[in-house]
């Protein structure tokens, strides 16, 4: 038993035991081969959200194909404004957020969410006149929408395609009668 456990002997069976171990540990762990995005349901959000602003919130008709809804908040901005928040890994796994606030003044809230106060152009969605902003450092683009009771702001680092593609699905939901 000795020359079990002494010496160049004992080493190498001590190692090759410990190996086989976490071998063998390895072999029944299981092992996740494809990604897991939680998948969260906004509809309560945006219920919760629309009885306790004085405006229609806007939320997607449905969920683009291959897009995940994986958060969604409702937080208190600039004044006391309510402000949703509804985020999505996008079809190509990128980030997209869609928020919305009666936040005034409106310049400062669209900038906030941009993080940029530049405009770089605009574009046509659903009839709509939307701004486009970009901020090259944090690879962020976004789309403004300024309303008269609300803005609507989708944003991300997705690209302009996905981003237009959830903006066009934008739909003011009815609010919830008590």
């Amino acid at each position: 038993m000795r020359r079990f456990t002494e010496g160049f002997y004992g080493y190498a069976v001590a190692l090759f035991v410990c190996l086989g171990a976490a071998g063998l540990f390895l072999l029944v762990t299981p092992q996740s081969s494809g990604e897991h995005i939680p998948k969260l349901d906004y509809s309560i959000t945006v219920a919760n959200f629309s009885r306790t602003v004085p405006y229609q919130a806007w939320a997607p008709s449905k969920d683009p194909a291959g897009w995940v809804p994986n958060s969604n908040k409702i937080a208190t901005g600039e004044g006391g404004a309510q402000v949703l928040h509804l985020g999505y890994a996008t079809a190509k796994r990128e980030h997209a957020v869609i928020i919305q606030s009666d936040e005034k003044p409106v310049a400062g809230f669209a900038n906030r969410m941009a993080n940029s106060d530049k405009v770089v152009g605009t574009e046509q969605i659903n009839g709509q006149a939307w701004e486009r902003r970009f901020r090259e450092d944090k690879n962020q683009r976004t789309l403004v929408l300024p309303l008269p009771d609300v803005t609507v702001v989708v944003t991300g680092t997705a690209d302009w395609p996905e981003l237009t593609e959830i903006a066009t699905l934008l739909q003011q939901r009815p609010k919830p009668t008590t």
